[in-house]
């Protein structure tokens, strides 16, 4: 038999959470965010049951072409663009659509050899401070692209810094307003909390991420409260049961005390599973459907969990780590952390199954 501990894909979540944004967005078009992995999920898996997206974003050049090879004919965008000459031969070839944000980039495409024209989204830095052209930039690049035999149509995008957060978008709108006035183009800025939160900011296309797999990308509103549903669900069982006495320890460190007599149970999960090592004792869990709680270190193989309340538990006794009844959302919130986080890093060693193959991707569950 395998060790006890699976991830679970609920294939019909993909397509509901897809029908979430397009309810929020409903006049512009969906990037359906794919990087990491698909935050977890498998590429080809969050793609094949996405198919109502207008097209899927990401990072990876290969994961790009990977894709293509999957049979994907959707627009693809390269959210960080080429790196190198020898990248855009390949974007040409595959007919991928590049971020540009920088003058090397900008360069490539004009040196760049006569075929079919690019699709190319101009990165404006309005704020974020991580990549793009200075807001008083825009206009002269934006001319120069245009004049590109290799850049056919260009959309203006730009990211926000704050969108889930207590300053939200006005301050970056309104430099973007500044800095795109006159310019005659299709609009790309809002993420998943911006889709949600902000429709003065959909413009022509919203590039969802996080919302898509089940997750809020708010600290104060849940994903149930969104009717946002989770792909991933990371399952196992307790594989041990230890008495304790007052002042017995548990695991590693001895950073867990028992004040009294009580119960614990040995879960078949560790951080080599993709578990958080620096989840602290208080992490909720689910045991046979209930909640109970982390207790002391968690281990490269395992983890300990509070039986206290759950007399009936015993080897074999199902447990969840994050997903169906406890969002990922909750338990990195308890781990100091972002569910992105979770998500990104489940272990390849964690059996995947699949579960709803119903769902057709196109929003309709």
């Amino acid at each position: 038999m395998p060790r006890p501990i699976y991830a679970s894909f609920d294939l019909s979540a993909f397509g509901h959470n897809l029908a979430v944004a397009r309810c929020h967005a409903p006049g512009a078009r969906i990037w359906a965010v794919l990087k990491a992995n698909a935050y977890g999920h498998a590429l080809t898996r969050a793609a094949h049951n996405m198919t109502s997206a207008d097209g899927y974003a990401l990072l990876d050049l290969a994961e790009a072409v990977w894709l293509r090879a999957a049979g994907v004919s959707k627009p693809i965008l390269l959210l960080e663009g080429c790196f190198s000459a020898a990248d855009l031969v390949e974007a040409l070839r595959h007919q991928l659509t590049v971020v540009v944000h920088n003058e090397a980039q900008v360069r490539m495409l004009e040196q760049a050899a006569p075929g079919a024209p690019l699709e190319v989204y101009l990165k404006i830095n309005s704020g974020m401070n991580r990549l793009g052209f200075a807001l008083d930039a825009t206009a002269a690049v934006f001319t120069r692209l245009r004049a590109c035999e290799a850049v056919s149509r260009i959309t203006l995008m730009s990211h926000f810094a704050d969108a889930d957060g207590p300053t939200g978008i006005d301050w970056q709108l309104a430099g973007l307003a500044v800095a795109t006035a006159g310019i005659d183009a299709p609009r790309s800025f809002s993420n998943s909390a911006a889709t949600l939160r902000f429709p003065v900011a959909h413009a022509d296309w919203v590039r969802p991420g996080i919302m898509l797999y089940g997750c809020s990308p708010f600290a104060d509103q849940s994903a149930e409260a969104l009717g946002l549903r989770p792909v991933m669900t990371l399952g196992s069982e307790l594989i041990g049961v230890q008495q304790l006495r007052a002042g017995d320890t548990a695991g590693y460190g001895r950073i867990f005390t028992a004040d009294r007599p009580m119960r614990i149970g040995v879960v078949a999960c560790g951080y080599a599973d993709g578990y958080p090592r620096h989840a602290p004792g208080g992490t909720p869990v689910l045991v046979d459907g209930r909640r109970t709680t982390t207790v002391g270190r968690v281990s490269m193989d395992m983890l300990c969990v509070s039986l206290e309340a759950l007399p009936d538990a015993a080897v074999g006794t199902p447990v969840t780590l994050w997903g169906r009844g406890l969002s990922a959302d909750e338990v990195a919130a308890g781990c100091g952390t972002v569910s992105y986080e979770l998500l990104c890093a489940l272990a390849a060693r964690v059996p995947q199954i699949e579960i709803n193959p119903g769902g057709n991707g196109n929003g309709q569950t």
